[in-house]
């Protein structure tokens, strides 16, 4: 095989799903040979869903690119939301001592953003760019991914993070009493606990047991026999507007919009803000309300700073894939 054919296997491993495929260099980033979703929780480890996606096909994988949802160090993490390691050498060797790299979720969905095409995303802000500005990641899905872009040596380059994990800063007095209900049940509430998939049930759990929501009967039997709350809850604030799942979803998308802007002011993202992750392309219409791009703004004297930035929803589920196949087909070992 030569060169442009060689196999290069991607893959995006989540909380909640892990996305594999199959790219060569002559097809590119956006046109797999190949692709496969499965559901994490059902597998003991990364290399047992690669041996699965590779049974009965006679390929052999030149190299991998594996996004991860956790910090990489050393090329190895602990996934965040399972209970899985992953090891680029433990990989390596599942594929026939292949080279493999890690890279975090978000890094790989920065990486992406370059490729995107406008049919990707949905636009919130058009705001006024910057040429070669910062660019800016925030994916609430299961956890709450941060990561950035910046131009140098004439492309944009990925940076990772784990901003989703910083302390929690309320902005109103709700929000404070929100804090203060959280803190009475973990030693740390990071925005992740709030403005992700893990942290819905939360912001639902607050305003029914401290704010004195109405729980419907029927709702909290639905609740109680579901492993995902959060698809509920979402579920029931688009289509049946219960006022307990719409308050929630409305709580949620005002500390999103909060958090948005803070990490577009600690990086200057003047080139723009892109909101990835599996929640976003679900509750739009919440999102083109104007409590998002409300408290997005609301930063005293930056406020017109922030309205000069473009805001945009990825639409693209498979943003990080595309990230993680960009990076490994353009580095070779």
């Amino acid at each position: 095989m030569n060169r442009a054919n060689e196999l290069l296997l991607a893959g995006d491993i989540g909380g909640t799903k892990t996305a594999l495929a199959i790219y060569t260099r002559e097809r590119g980033p956006r046109a797999p040979v190949a692709q496969q979703t499965f559901s994490s929780k059902e597998y003991a480890s990364m290399e047992a869903i690669v041996r699965e996606f590779l049974t009965d096909k006679n390929w052999r994988v030149a190299r991998a690119c594996v996004d991860v949802a956790g910090p990489v160090v050393a090329q190895r993490t602990q996934v965040t939301n399972l209970p899985w390691e992953v090891d680029a050498r433990a990989l390596s060797e599942t594929l026939g001592n292949a080279p493999v790299f890690l890279l975090n979720d978000l890094e790989a969905i920065a990486n992406a953003i370059p490729f995107l095409e406008p049919a990707d995303w949905e636009t919130l802000n058009a705001g006024k760019p910057v040429e070669r500005g910062a660019l800016a990641v925030i994916a609430p899905g299961t956890g709450l991914g941060e990561a950035f872009l910046t131009w140098g040596g004439g492309r944009y380059r990925a940076h990772a993070s784990e901003g989703g994990h910083v302390d929690f800063a309320p902005t109103t007095a709700q929000e404070i009493d929100l804090l203060r209900y959280l803190w009475e049940q973990m030693d740390h509430v990071s925005y992740e606990r709030i403005a992700a998939g893990i942290g819905l049930p939360n912001v639902y759990a607050f305003l029914k047991d401290r704010q004195g929501m109405h729980e419907p009967d029927w709702l909290r039997e639905s609740l109680a026999a579901t492993n995902d709350p959060t698809r509920i809850i979402i579920q029931h604030a688009l289509e049946n507007q219960v006022e307990i799942c719409v308050a929630t979803l409305k709580l949620f998308v005002a500390i999103l919009g909060s958090e948005a802007g803070n990490l577009t002011l600690k990086i200057m993202a003047t080139g723009g803000v892109y909101l990835g992750g599996g929640i976003p392309p679900r509750i739009l219409e919440y999102l083109r309300a104007e409590t998002f791009l409300r408290r997005f703004t609301r930063k005293g004297r930056f406020t017109e700073l922030l309205r000069s930035v473009p805001v945009r929803v990825i639409l693209n589920p498979d943003a990080a894939l595309i990230g993680a196949a960009c990076y490994g087909l353009e580095n070779r070992e």
